[in-house]
């Protein structure tokens, strides 16, 4: 098993199991009250808070987008994979896991926000990032475990990939594929500043 320079095991897992799905759980059911809100509001939320491509006034949505979604199916489509990608990819701890879902987040959003030929809105590129950051962080990090976690989460998962496509017009591929860039750029980060030794 590869350590990092101060001894310590690269992790596959969080190391507060517990604090991590309690944290997964509670950003979920806050998308679910999202949505009952614009639900509610006949989606006066989603209209103002939607990335509207190369629109000044629509870069706020790069903050908010991730947050929306069209409707209740729309939202449970994406929230298994949001809960098993997200835990997993808090096995570096909350503040890493801050850091790699914002690099994720601002990396999709903007994409997105460059590229998109119509508004979008949803967490798929959040999850599309999480989802290429396991995969490849096991890789840049050299490490057994995270390699072999990336091989399950393959087998099980890899069909969505081909999201990262142009296929429905209806979805936004431009999400994923700069979710995905995201990812990969974030796991990179982290495998190298794992690599450096701790100084006290």
């Amino acid at each position: 098993m590869t350590a990092l320079p101060d001894g310590r095991p690269a992790r596959v897992l969080p190391p507060a199991p517990v604090r991590a799905a309690v944290i997964m759980l509670v950003f979920t059911v806050a998308l679910y009250a999202i949505e009952a809100v614009d639900q509610a509001s006949g989606g006066m939320v989603d209209s103002a808070a939607m990335i509207y491509p190369r629109d000044v006034d629509g870069l706020s949505g790069i903050l908010t987008a991730p947050l929306l979604h069209g409707d209740y199916a729309h939202l449970a489509a994406n929230s298994l994979p949001f809960l098993i990608f997200g835990f997993l990819a808090m096995s570096g701890g909350p503040v890493q896991w801050v850091a790699v879902t914002a690099t994720i987040w601002l990396v999709s959003g903007l994409g997105v926000w460059l590229t998109s030929p119509a508004p979008v809105l949803g967490a798929s590129g959040i999850v599309f990032g999480w989802f290429l950051f396991l995969l490849t962080r096991g890789f840049y990090a050299r490490n057994g475990r995270q390699i072999l976690l990336a091989v399950l989460l393959f087998l099980l998962y890899g069909s969505i990939l081909w999201g990262v496509l142009p296929s429905d017009p209806m979805v936004s591929w431009q999400g994923h594929l700069f979710g995905a860039i995201g990812g990969v750029a974030a796991a990179y980060w982290v495998a190298r500043a794992d690599r450096l030794p701790s100084r006290v």
